[in-house]
């Protein structure tokens, strides 16, 4: 019988002790499944005692995480961290001590008289009464005094030993919550401050009292507000020392980080205390936690200053080249980039882009000089000489309406561009990466624009309204102006990889747009379209990472509108399941039977078109000319008859006779596409029988009917499509039962064979 689902099997240890093997009933109060276990091994006073998690950071078990316990689960019996109600009710009130009288200690080395007989294990002596306080009582208690202040009492010995040793079991307890609630309220942060303030040992004691400082606060029971400033500027010593333990430095660190992150007022003491140059130190050092640990520091200050401060601090910093060392020294190190870096390097990407907010965020001003400038300087740049020569010498008003039209021939909506940018976002930002494509890339601005404004097909991209709508997109695809995240890890690489980042992927962009335009054949009606499948483009290309802009430059020329619309396709169907090998073997067999639907189908066709139709028997076709303005003739009034056992070959194309010899030019191109002939015996002489299709439908349409007609396989991109069509629909039927049920990718397996078949089926013999 299956046991209740609130009781698990689970095990439970003990230093020296036979583990048991019980059944934990979740239900039961924890105190009494204590009480259940200490009696198993004898043990009195099982409020003295807790569980812990046998792996892992050693949790203590709780009544609110007891439901972690499964199946299997080992846990271990240790020494309570904290005390029980009736202990602690004790602590105010004496008590009767088996042992001693009242204020004799054996701790305090004073006189008195000794304990009769030491009590056997788990087991008290007979009941003498003398009072005694609590903490006698605990020193006597046959078990260990509790955990938490026998730990923070060893952090008092005036042994180093001791101090290591007691700082080693703190840092393993401190995780879990409960025990650290338990340090806290027994002024342990006071005496672990103690401790790295003093600085007597600068290397594993120091590192071991950090660390368990760091523990005790992340749980948030102590606010990093109440440290002190003397405090603070002692972590900060052991940041800018320059001999110091390696396992100290990167802890210090991040104590700093957590303190600028929590606390505004601290964060300018520590920013004013740690130079951004020892930074650059420890970030140029081979030690890849210390580099991480310099990284978040760097990021927590960048993030706590103003936009003005931000901005001078990065400017500073690229100044010392830490770009450069961050793409050759940390990106393409030989060691892998851990999650953490990855995170503090997203958001450094994001802060440096955040500064390009302002500028976003800020319309064109009409009332500016400067921006009036900028806007004539990109006229210029690429109608300067046509412009100016015919310019000189004409008056205020066609010299003004001169540059109205080359406004609008640069891509502008308005005759004053100034109206164009007043939108935010992208405001002055889109003006910026206009006049850094004009300036940087002359040839290409020159190209773009001259190429578009000369069109007269209604094919022109344009580039003013090109270029302010990518600005704006670029802003969503890389998120500028949202606030950081907590866990994103999204960095691209290739924004460390080269100045002007930003810029100089709106160079890359721009030109993409204008290659997608002529690949789509888009008009002005089409500008959205164009722009959803350019946003399509870079999301999917910086999504693959690539290290540098080159190479960004490259695979995302590779993905044109074909590639994607594939892409698409592909993904709607990983979506539909339908690429799942599964489905990939049903469709395979349900193929022939579509292919022969389509081929009948086909062969239907032959019979209602015009000028040559297919017997009801398939074994003639009948043609003749038909007057003009008449109907579909009746295959009986045909003359021309042609036996398809005759029929040599169908050629499509240029291989046809009728159109080979018209030569070339657009008109004979387009006939090319639909044209097709017949050849057939006529005695001793190849004869042919000619057609023209009055579309590519009717065209894939006849060609597909007379190839199945002649045993030939379909191999028109119509029946491509058609067959997609009814695999998919037919697909879908046949599934329609089984929705929303996994389907594996692999067949389960098969069980071997017995090992004899001596077995059968009795069907005479009754069943009970």
């Amino acid at each position: 019988m299956a046991p209740p689902r609130n009781v698990v099997k689970i095990a439970v240890q003990m230093r020296d002790a036979i583990p048991q093997l019980i059944q934990l009933d979740q239900a039961k109060p924890l105190a009494a499944v204590l009480k259940e276990v200490c009696d198993a091994w004898s043990l009195t006073h099982s409020e003295h005692y807790a569980l812990q998690f046998a792996d892992g950071h050693r949790r203590y078990i709780t009544e609110n995480n007891r439901v972690e316990i499964k199946n299997g689960s080992i846990l271990c019996l240790s020494t309570a961290p904290v005390m029980s109600l009736s202990a602690r009710l004790l602590l105010t009130t004496p008590l009767l001590c088996p042992f001693l009288p009242v204020g004799l200690c054996p701790r305090s080395g004073g006189p008195g008289p000794k304990p009769s007989s030491a009590p056997p294990s788990g087991h008290l002596p007979p009941f003498r009464p003398y009072l005694c306080p609590i903490s006698f009582l605990l020193y006597f208690h046959p078990g260990q005094d509790l955990e938490a202040e026998q730990l923070l009492g060893g952090l008092q010995s005036s042994s180093r030993e001791g101090r290591r040793e007691a700082l080693r079991h703190l840092v393993l307890l401190a995780s879990d919550m409960t025990f650290a609630q338990e340090v806290i309220r027994r002024d342990g942060l006071q005496r672990l401050g103690m401790i790295i303030e003093d600085g007597e040992d600068l290397g594993e004691v120091l590192a071991l009292g950090l660390r368990t400082f760091l523990e005790l606060m992340e749980h948030g029971v102590v606010s990093w507000e109440t440290l002190t400033i003397t405090f603070i500027r002692k972590v900060v010593c052991y940041v800018n020392m320059n001999l110091m333990d390696a396992s100290v430095q990167p802890l210090a660190l991040r104590l700093l980080e957590s303190v600028t992150l929590s606390s505004p007022a601290l964060g300018q003491v520590v920013k004013s205390e740690v130079p951004l140059d020892r930074l650059l130190v420890h970030l140029q050092v081979m030690n890849q936690q210390l580099q991480t640990k310099a990284m978040a520091l760097l990021t927590a200050l960048l993030q706590g200053a103003s936009h003005a401060e931000r901005k001078h601090m990065l400017d500073y910093l690229w100044q010392r080249n830490l770009r450069q060392f961050i793409y050759k020294g940390i990106i393409h190190s030989a060691m892998p980039l851990g999650d953490e870096m990855a995170h503090h390097l997203y958001v450094l990407q994001a802060l440096t882009l955040g500064l390009l907010e302002p500028r976003m965020r800020t319309p064109v001003d009409p009332y500016s000089q400067e921006q009036r400038d900028q806007l004539q300087a990109l006229r210029q740049a690429a109608f300067e000489p046509e412009g100016e020569s015919l310019g000189t010498g004409l008056s205020a008003d066609r010299h003004r309406s001169l540059c109205a039209r080359e406004f609008r021939k640069l891509g502008f909506s308005n005759s004053n561009p100034a109206q164009d940018l007043e939108r935010v976002p992208p405001g002055l930002l889109a003006l910026d990466n206009m006049l850094y494509f004009s300036r940087q890339a002359p040839s290409a601005y020159s190209r773009f624009v001259l190429e578009n404004s000369s069109r007269e097909d209604k094919h022109e991209c344009p580039f003013a309204r090109s270029s302010i709508q990518l600005t704006l997109l670029l802003c969503e695809l890389l998120h500028i102006g949202e606030p950081c995240s907590e866990t994103a890890q999204d960095f691209s690489p290739m924004f460390f990889g080269q100045d002007q980042s930003f810029h100089e992927l709106f160079c890359v962009a721009i030109q993409l747009l204008n290659k997608t335009w002529k690949e789509m054949r888009a008009t002005q009606e089409d500008f959205d379209k164009v722009m959803q499948v350019v946003r399509e483009q870079l999301a999917r290309t910086l999504a693959l990472k690539p290290t540098s802009l080159e190479l960004f430059r490259t695979k995302v020329n590779a993905l044109t509108y074909g590639e994607v619309l594939r892409l698409r396709q592909t993904e709607r169907l990983h979506l539909e399941g339908t690429l799942a090998p599964p489905i990939l073997e049903l469709r395979e067999k349900l193929k022939p039977e579509l292919l022969s639907l389509i081929r009948q189908q086909r062969l239907l066709r032959l019979y209602k078109l015009w000028f040559c139709c297919l017997s009801p028997n398939h074994k003639v076709l009948q043609y003749g000319d038909v007057e003009e303005g008449t109907g579909p003739p009746t295959p009986e009034s045909l003359p021309e008859q042609l036996p398809v056992a005759d029929i040599r070959v169908l050629l499509m194309g240029k291989d046809c006779p009728h159109v080979r010899e018209k030569g070339s030019g657009k008109q004979n191109k387009d006939l090319y596409e639909l044209a097709f002939s017949i050849s057939y015996d006529r005695g001793e002489e190849e004869a042919y029988l000619n057609f023209i299709a009055p579309s590519k439908r009717d065209f894939y349409l006849w060609t597909d009917g007379l190839s199945a007609l002649l045993g030939s396989p379909m191999g028109s991109e119509q029946t491509r499509l058609d067959l997609e069509q009814l695999l998919t629909m037919e697909t879908k039927l046949r599934l329609l039962e089984l929705e929303n049920v996994p389907i594996p990718d692999q067949p389960p397996p098969v069980p071997p064979t017995p090992t004899n078949f001596n077995f059968c089926y009795d069907c005479t013999i009754a069943e009970p």
